[in-house]
């Protein structure tokens, strides 16, 4: 049995805005934006090439206060390609880190080793997200 994660519910305080910035900004594809009722409206978005989306809306119940997500990964190929890519739409991105005896240091990790390299970006609501490099070859990470 395969259990695959679809969605996940971010808090956000105005849906347009959101939904301006994940589209515009961090170029993810708008999926669904439709009205479920009397004050209720369901927006969903995928990062590109994501088997996963997000979610947000109004009348959806209290998720979460906004801005309080922290963490959320977005992992890529190539993070320095998926940096300069996010800023050229123009979205502000922390600059590339990875970590060596328990410190930060600037760049990419040296041997561009999976799960080591790392940028981050926030929504205008304050949720933090994660750029992470994973270098997969085949089904291998």
């Amino acid at each position: 049995m395969d259990f695959k994660l679809e969605l996940v519910l971010i808090p956000v305080t105005d849906v347009d805005r959101a939904k301006a910035f994940y589209t515009e900004k961090a170029g993810f594809d708008l999926l669904v934006d439709t009205p479920v009722g009397d004050g209720m409206r369901v927006v969903q978005l995928t990062p590109p090439g994501s088997a996963c989306s997000v979610g947000f809306g109004e009348g959806l119940g209290v998720v979460a206060a906004p801005g309080s997500l922290r963490g959320l990964h977005l992992v890529v190929s190539d993070i320095v390609e998926a940096r300069d890519e996010l800023t050229e739409r123009g979205l502000d991105v922390g600059e590339i880190r990875y970590m060596e005896d328990g410190e930060w240091k600037p760049g990419p990790h040296p041997e561009r080793l999976s799960y080591n390299s790392f940028a981050e970006f926030s929504d205008p609501d304050g949720n933090v997200w994660l750029l992470q490099e994973v270098r997969r070859v085949g089904s291998a990470a």
